[in-house]
């Protein structure tokens, strides 16, 4: 698990699970969005979410852009009851607008773009490694926005 650095322009804290049974792992639970507390929320009360962790899967990934080998700490590892079956999902949580490349406009400043398109460069990296591994381990890799946490 990363260390909570508090940043004032973001929702963050440690979440304390209702059902704390349904937790796998023994740090402290943070979250670092507003997004990643209502997903918590979601896990921890769903009856079809049998287990769940946070940041504590690792992937080795290739930063394509500083040509480097990285850890990427997956958000979440869930193991939810579909029928008669479990099914294990590696779940990263992001806003929509950073799982899509970013649009360059008149009223961006370049150093804003240039920001978001080195992000999502990096995202690209490690959602490509994500997808491996879990295809490998049996799992599914899948990036949960606002807009799946509103139905």
């Amino acid at each position: 698990m990363l260390p909570l650095r508090k940043d004032k322009r973001f929702h963050q804290g440690y979440f304390q699970p209702r059902n704390p049974e349904k937790y796998l792992g023994r740090d402290a639970i943070v979250y670092r969005s507003g997004l990643e507390l209502k997903f918590f929320r979601f896990l921890d009360t769903s009856p079809n979410v049998i287990k769940w962790n946070s940041e504590q899967v690792k992937i080795a990934y290739f930063d394509s852009l500083k040509k480097k080998n990285r850890t990427y700490y997956v958000d979440n590892l869930v193991f939810i009851k579909e029928g008669d079956h479990i099914k294990r999902y590696l779940i990263e949580v992001k806003p929509s607008k950073q799982t899509k490349p970013p649009k360059e406009s008149n009223r961006k400043k370049k150093s804003s773009l240039l920001f978001e398109q080195v992000a999502w460069r990096n995202n690209c990296d490690k959602w490509d490694s994500a997808i491996k591994f879990a295809k490998k381990h049996g799992m599914e890799f899948k990036i949960i926005t606002e807009k799946e946490l509103k139905s």
